[in-house]
């Protein structure tokens, strides 16, 4: 288990090792601890569901499994777990698992559009009380050239990305990308509507 932030860091729980997602948090001034959810979801198929409810599913078993794996969770107010997944034609894409899967999916999104899928869980060890809710956007990917294709694979900044990258990275690295919707959604953690949840969780909790 790892700390950032500062005073009252101890109360929030983020069931992920994302530095993206961590970022966010940090930068949204929300003090907390991370570690690994425990869930490897690449080891999981959706099966029949929507793209919605899969990554709310997947991001309610990263809170569950985050909280067992710290004993039961007690010392902490909320645990987060989220999942994002891309969604093209109608198929889910997710976190590729080696350098020809990034390519292969980094040149389908090429030249056309996707949707971006964010499910976030927001449990309270201690009450059992939840919040689940999606948010989604829409990106628009340009042509990207050869060289920028087999450029960027050759970086490794693929590893870990749902739909094998980062939208601030690439908008900084130049690729041709437009997006309706959140930023932080499309980077995995709508930090807004969380912000929103976890007052209403608390409001909840102090009125019980």
């Amino acid at each position: 288990m790892t700390k950032t932030g500062g005073e009252g860091a101890g109360e929030v729980f983020l069931a992920s090792r994302s530095p993206r997602r961590r970022q966010l948090l940090s930068e949204a001034g929300l003090p907390h601890r991370f570690g690994h959810p425990g869930v490897e979801d690449s080891e999981l198929e959706p099966g029949r569901v929507s793209p919605a409810q899969w990554v709310a599913a997947l991001a309610y078993l990263k809170a569950r499994a985050g909280i067992e794996a710290q004993g039961g969770g007690d010392s902490f107010d909320v645990v987060i777990g989220a999942d994002t997944a891309c969604v093209k034609d109608g198929e889910l894409i997710g976190t590729p698992a080696d350098a020809a899967e990034a390519e292969r999916i980094v040149r389908r999104l090429s030249r056309g559009r996707h949707e971006v899928v964010t499910g976030v869980a927001v449990l309270s060890p201690r009450t059992g009380r939840r919040e689940l809710f999606v948010d989604r956007a829409s990106v628009s990917v340009g042509d990207l050239s050869d060289d920028m294709v087999r450029d960027y694979i050759a970086s490794g900044a693929w590893a870990g990305k749902a739909g094998a990258y980062n939208l601030s990275e690439r908008i900084a690295g130049g690729w041709p990308i437009e997006y309706v919707g959140r930023a932080d959604t499309i980077m995995g953690l709508p930090v807004g509507p969380l912000k929103q949840r976890l007052a209403r969780l608390t409001a909840t909790e102090a009125a019980a």
